[in-house]
């Protein structure tokens, strides 16, 4: 007992040197103080600093131990190695309080490479500085040793390459926390630039870590304006249009959609553009050229960006090129073209059948309105009419809804009634040729027939005693109009309705040149 007694008392008189006290002290404080403060991403690497701290301390207990019991040689190496620990350990503690909590506290933030690189120092000062007590001297072995100092930088190239792109990074500012990268097939956002390496999440869910040397040695674009706040990036859609369409119908019809609809992150300014890239066989190739405010979203907005453009080619009356082949027509593909437009014809009569302003035409009246309706789909967002645009034409919605907006000056209102499928719109712009006096907005994909002044016109003149039973449902609808614009009370709104009748009739009688 005697003897294990003595063996603990000198291994105890070894470990607790002089210094050993304010080491306890000095990790005790920095442990309480980084556990209450430190943000919460980084709390478990003060959990590993912790147990890389406390297995130092058993080195030292067990180098005492040895050097006790006559193992001298071995346990003056392994003391040595735990006192390296144990620094290091303090100085990564030390570095996380610094730049982790007290800077950002006074409001400077600095970037996490800092840290690394200060820690890194502090490193190689406190391991010079154990090696210089341990009795070696560090200039002797550099001077006469050239060898090894050689080996040791080529196996450090990497390294080193990996520290200097990063501070080149850091310094030049080419890349930053938050910019969204593209390195060769690799594309996503930066989450973090370290010592060795920079961390990019991908759309996909993964982060990639890519070696500093190997951004400085080869290319990478940073999506965004150059020199501006904005994380825009133009984004460039293709589509193909018959040359039988004019270039200037084709890059108006796209250019006016962006103008009206509002496609979620498709930046306003800059203005979306149209241009006409190439011909091709039989077509022409068209660029649609859009700034993405998210690049997170790009192949979705880009898939919104296409339906917009079909939607608004359509309405135009254009169609997108396809290959074309030849091939011999048979009577029975006659006879299904044949059965595909009688359904057409059915469809439309269907949607004109529930429109109040029409009931009072005949069948043959209907069929021969059915045949002036022109298909117009809208996508979602689409602006179907201005409030104060001018157009002679009116909408029957077939699928889908959509939302009426009243506009005053400095704000806009929604009406509480969404229009459903059935509906119908610009009647007033038709018959009466004033301007619109809402602003219809799609609330989904819609699908609707439109007719103009000239595919009702001929049904009008041929029996004009129809304007009659027109002008009550329109001034019916102008009343609505007015009471949601007013909120006019009931008594106010039946007073006014006759002398609306009268004057809207007026109006339907000078626009279509009709006998009083």
């Amino acid at each position: 007992m005697d003897f294990v007694a003595s063996i603990i008392s000198n291994a105890a008189d070894y470990f607790w040197r002089p210094e050993q006290g304010w080491v306890l002290v000095a990790a005790l404080v920095l442990w309480g103080l980084l556990k209450r403060t430190l943000p919460e991403g980084s709390q478990y690497v003060l959990k590993q600093t912790f147990v890389f701290f406390t297995l130092c301390l058993l080195g030292e207990i067990g180098a005492s131990l040895m050097r006790a019991i006559g193992w001298t040689h071995v346990a003056n190496g392994l003391f040595e190695v735990a006192q390296i620990g144990v620094g290091i350990a303090l100085i990564r503690s030390a570095g996380m309080l610094l730049f982790r909590v007290l800077m950002p506290a006074v409001g400077m933030e600095t970037p996490r490479i800092l840290e690394d690189i200060a820690v890194i120092i502090g490193y190689c000062v406190w391991g010079m500085i154990r090696l210089r007590y341990a009795g070696l001297e560090l200039g002797h072995l550099v001077a006469t040793s050239a060898v090894i100092t050689a080996v040791v930088a080529f196996a450090m190239q990497d390294t080193l390459g990996n520290i200097l792109g990063g501070l080149a990074i850091h310094l030049d500012h080419s890349v930053e926390i938050g910019d969204w990268v593209i390195v060769d097939n690799v594309s996503g956002r930066v989450i973090d630039i370290r010592w060795r390496y920079t961390k990019i999440a991908t759309r996909n869910g993964e982060k990639v870590v890519i070696p500093n040397s190997v951004l400085m040695k080869n290319k990478f674009s940073v999506v965004g304006i150059y020199g501006s706040k904005t994380n825009a990036w133009r984004r460039w859609v293709w589509f193909n249009v018959p040359l039988e369409y004019p270039p200037a119908k084709v890059v108006e019809a796209v250019e006016r959609m962006f103008a009206e609809a509002d496609i979620p992150n498709v930046a306003r300014d800059p203005r979306p553009n149209g241009v006409l890239m190439e011909f091709g066989p039989g077509y022409g190739r068209y660029a649609l050229r859009y700034w993405l405010t998210d690049p997170q979203v790009d192949d979705p907005t880009d898939s919104a960006v296409r339906m917009h453009v079909f939607a608004a080619l359509e309405r135009a009356g254009l169609k997108l090129a396809i290959p074309e082949e030849a091939r011999h027509i048979i009577k029975e593909n006659e006879a299904h073209q044949q059965a595909l437009a009688a359904r057409e014809m059915r469809r439309r009569l269907d949607a004109l059948v529930q429109v109040e302003l029409f009931r009072g035409l005949s069948p043959e009246e209907l069929s021969t309105l059915a045949g002036h309706l022109a298909h117009s789909p809208f996508a979602r967002g689409d602006t179907i009419t201005r409030q104060g645009a001018t157009a002679h034409w009116l909408y029957v919605l077939v699928s889908g809804e959509a939302e009426v907006w009243l506009e005053t000056p400095g704000s806009e209102r929604r009406l509480m009634t969404t229009l459903q499928p059935g509906s119908v719109f610009g009647e007033m712009g038709m018959m009466t040729g004033e301007p619109r006096r809402a602003t219809v907005i799609a609330k989904t994909d819609v699908e609707c027939y439109r007719l103009d002044k000239e595919g009702f016109e001929a049904t009008l003149q041929g029996r004009p005693a129809i304007a009659e039973g027109i002008s009550r449902v329109l001034a019916a609808r102008d009343a609505e109009l007015d009471k949601a614009r007013q909120d006019m009370n009931d008594v106010a709104d039946a007073s006014r309705r006759s002398s609306r009748d009268e004057n809207i009739l007026g109006r339907i009688r000078e626009f279509f040149r009709l006998p009083g």
